[in-house]
């Protein structure tokens, strides 16, 4: 039997993305939980919040590069300042339309990035993803 992941968090300005990457996710029934925020302000802003003491922790991220008020790259950097607590043990995934090698460089060279990929996530991505980082559940 499979085990569902409890949060999978999409940081994404561009709503019809996030319905297609949401869609996608939930067909697959993998995840108790999908939660959309638009920017990495935002999503700084949940990762942060405790309730009863815990914070959200979800296991798999998937980050845009492209955002308005805080990008990927700068909510990459202060995603490496936030405790233990607030981290927990994220799979993080640049999901992009870029092609900039310099963008793949450096999504390489970040020790919090697990893996780049290009737009938009199919139900066969999905899957090679939930096999490579979630073997155990998949």
């Amino acid at each position: 039997m499979k085990k569902k992941l409890s949060c999978v968090l999409l940081i994404d300005d561009d709503k019809g993305i996030n319905f297609i990457h949401h869609r996608v996710i939930s067909n697959a029934n993998c995840a108790e939980e999908i939660v959309i925020k638009k920017d990495g302000k935002e999503a700084l802003k949940f990762l942060k919040t405790q309730v009863n003491g815990a914070c959200p922790q979800p296991e798999l991220i998937f980050l845009d590069i492209n955002m308005p008020k805080m990008d990927g790259w700068e909510f990459l950097n202060e995603y490496s300042k936030l405790s233990n607590l607030e981290k927990g043990e994220i799979v993080l995934l640049m999901l992009t339309t870029s092609l900039n090698p310099d963008d793949i460089k450096q999504a390489e060279d970040n020790s919090n990035v697990d893996d780049f990929i290009n737009k938009p996530l199919t139900p066969a991505m999905l899957q090679i993803i939930l096999k490579k980082h979630f073997a155990e559940f998949f």
